[in-house]
C-alpha cells in the first residue's frame, strides 16, 4: 500500500503535497479504500475480519517505525501513532461516505489537502483516480490482498 500511495502520478498530476504529512495522507487514503474493499465482504467472514485486523497492525507497526526514524522518543511515539490512528478512522468514515456519492473532492481537500484546496483539475485527479483504484479493488481477492497485490 505504501508503494501505491508513493507512485509519482499522485504528485505530480494530482498535486499532493510531497511532505511527510502529504506522504502520510495519501497513504492512509490508499489504506482507506483498501479497507473498504475488505468491508464489502459479507458480515462475519472471518477472513475479512482477520484481513482487517492484520492490515491495521500493519499499519500501526509501520507509523510506529516512522515516528522514530523522524527521532521522537518512547514517552511521545505511541501519542502520535494514536491520534494518526484517529485519523484513520476519521478519513476512512469520510471516504466511505464519499465513495457513494461518487466524488471524494470534499474529503480529499479537507484530509489530502488539509483544508487547502489545491487547483480543480488536481483534486478531480485525485478523486477519479481513488474511485478507479477502489473499483479496481473489487475484483482482488483476500488471499492477494493479504499478500500485497492490489491489482
Amino acid at each position: 500500500m505504501v508503494a501505491k500511495a508513493r507512485e509519482p502520478h499522485w504528485y505530480l498530476d494530482g498535486g499532493v503535497p510531497d511532505t511527510l504529512d502529504g506522504r502520510f495522507d495519501m497513504v492512509a487514503a490508499v489504506l482507506a479504500m483498501v479497507m473498504l474493499r475488505i468491508e464489502a465482504e459479507p458480515p462475519g467472514d472471518m477472513a475479512a475480519a482477520t484481513l482487517a485486523t492484520d492490515v491495521t497492525e500493519r499499519f500501526v507497526d509501520d507509523m510506529d517505525a516512522q515516528v522514530r526514524q523522524i527521532g521522537f522518543g518512547d514517552i511521545v511515539v505511541g501519542k502520535h501513532v494514536g491520534r494518526m490512528m484517529g485519523m484513520l478512522g476519521g478519513r476512512l468514515g469520510a471516504y466511505r461516505t464519499a465513495i457513494a456519492t461518487g466524488d471524494l473532492s470534499e474529503p480529499l481537500i479537507r484530509n489530502l489537502w488539509r483544508g487547502n484546496a489545491p487547483a480543480a483539475e488536481a483534486s478531480s485527479y485525485v478523486s477519479a483516480q481513488l474511485q478507479r483504484f477502489h473499483a479496481s479493488l473489487q475484483d482482488v481477492s483476500l488471499a492477494d490482498l493479504r499478500e500485497g497485490r492490489l491489482a
